[in-house]
């Protein structure tokens, strides 16, 4: 591996690309860094600390790390997640947005535009919501944006802040393009990874005074990522025969074609990270609505606002269930709805190719949604027992130190189960793109 890695800098234009990408990886990290007006960092860090931490866990993990630090990058680049998985969904849905997907490069590029301005007035709103939150005192009875709002002398910085917030996600889009054109690997995939790196020297000092933790932990972080690593890598390979042909070449002679075996790789894992994504902001909003109405004026709205909030806490059991149970059935949504866009019966029945022991048409179709929906379940299992993970090691080391809190809920690991799966994926996707280029140079790559 280390060999592969010196061959890879001996190359001039892969060392290039190598420099690119981490140089915009760098300047991603210190843009992170540009503070925005009006904010409070002392009241920040104690909101962190309280009960509301995990909830701002999980919405800094959105962000890549960015809404610790209260800067332009708060949002992070999760809009455009949004605004893509949004795209996706509509796109079988809607006649023309379909007809788009099959004009190849060029409707492809439509749809990207698409979702670029689909990404603008999300950020706007979710910029909104968030600042909406800080604005208000929570049960740490502290402010991080006094100065919120839309009338009077607030309304100036209020703007300013929205403008920074979304400009922040724009400029790590772009970013993020940037480095898929000149550097390696997928752009903002990268950008997502290096937020959630930037956690671990924090979580590794927290731990540091506790060695017996931070070894457990240790522990639990290489086992996951083997596990992720053999799940992602898994797949049912589908046998596939291309009938003989007989075509006209030129000089009017006749040449047979076809007649070759390969195969069709499923993958037990086709949904990735999108279901974990759905489950969590689905989850997310109701105790982050539920936030707004806690201090209101009315008992029972007061109530009622305070039972969501506590039912749907990170720190619930309830929520952990719900939690398998959602990304359970958007792992079987998500992979349904891949599926049906690829269209692989009509794409094999077009090129002459055919399951053995199976008729084309219909019943290779049936055939397919069986053998999807029976590695699915292994997939969807999977995708929930990393989500719950965090709860699980929560639970199992506060049992061991005798229930006194040490560490549970979203906050248990060094890195998220969930960052673990992005981090192991985007190194993968990285890996096979550096391979392939050591390659095609006729050199050793890193796997054998």
């Amino acid at each position: 591996m280390l060999e592969a890695v010196r061959n890879a800098f001996r190359l001039p234009d892969l060392r290039k690309k190598l420099m690119v990408t981490i140089g915009i990886l760098v300047l991603y990290r210190f843009a992170a860094h540009i503070p925005l007006p009006g904010v409070d960092r002392v009241a920040l860090q104690s909101l962190f600390s309280g009960s509301e931490g995990m909830l701002l866990s999980l919405l800094n993990f959105f962000s890549g790390g960015g809404l610790a630090q209260m800067g332009i990058m708060a949002l992070g680049v999760y809009p455009y997640i949004t605004a893509s998985i949004i795209m996706q969904l509509l796109t079988p849905i809607i006649p023309q947005l379909e007809e788009l997907q099959k004009e190849g490069e060029q409707g492809r590029h439509k749809l990207n535009q698409y979702t670029y301005w689909m990404t603008v007035p999300l950020a706007i709103l979710q910029a909104i919501a968030q600042a909406t939150l800080l604005s208000r005192p929570l049960s740490a009875q502290v402010t991080v944006l006094p100065n919120w709002g839309f009338t009077g002398d607030n309304l100036l910085p209020s703007l300013t802040i929205i403008i920074g917030m979304t400009a922040g996600t724009m400029f790590g889009i772009w970013l993020g393009q940037l480095l898929t054109e000149q550097g390696i690997g997928n752009g903002i995939s990268l950008i997502i990874f290096a937020g959630i790196l930037a956690s671990v020297p924090y979580q590794i000092i927290r731990l540091w005074q506790q060695p017996i933790l931070l070894a457990i932990f240790l522990l639990i972080t290489v086992a996951t990522v083997t596990l992720i690593v053999w799940v992602q890598e898994g797949q049912r390979r589908i046998p596939v025969q291309y009938g003989k042909r007989v075509r006209t070449m030129r000089g009017n002679r006749m040449m047979m074609v076809g007649g070759q075996s390969t195969y069709v790789p499923l993958r037990v894992n086709t949904a990735g990270m999108i279901p974990l994504i759905f489950a969590q902001s689905l989850l997310i909003l109701p105790s982050t609505l539920a936030s707004y109405f806690v201090a209101a004026e009315t008992n029972w709205v007061a109530s009622v606002a305070q039972w969501i909030s506590t039912a749907m806490s990170p720190t619930n059991w309830l929520y952990w269930l719900l939690y398998f149970l959602f990304t359970v059935a958007f792992t079987y949504f998500y992979t349904d709805v891949m599926f049906r866009q690829q269209n692989l019966p009509d794409t094999l029945q077009k090129q002459g190719g055919f399951i053995p022991g199976i008729r084309p048409g219909p019943r290779t179709e049936t055939y397919l949604n069986h053998v999807l929906s029976r590695i699915t379940l292994v997939g969807a299992l999977f995708l929930g027992f990393i989500a719950v993970l965090p709860f699980i090691v929560g639970v199992v080391v506060d049992s061991i130190f005798g229930g006194a809190g040490v560490l549970t809920g979203y906050d248990s690991l060094i890195i998220s189960s969930a960052g673990l799966l992005i981090v192991v994926g985007v190194v993968l996707d990285t890996m096979k793109q550096i391979e392939a280029q050591l390659m095609m140079r006729n050199y050793e790559g890193f796997i054998r």
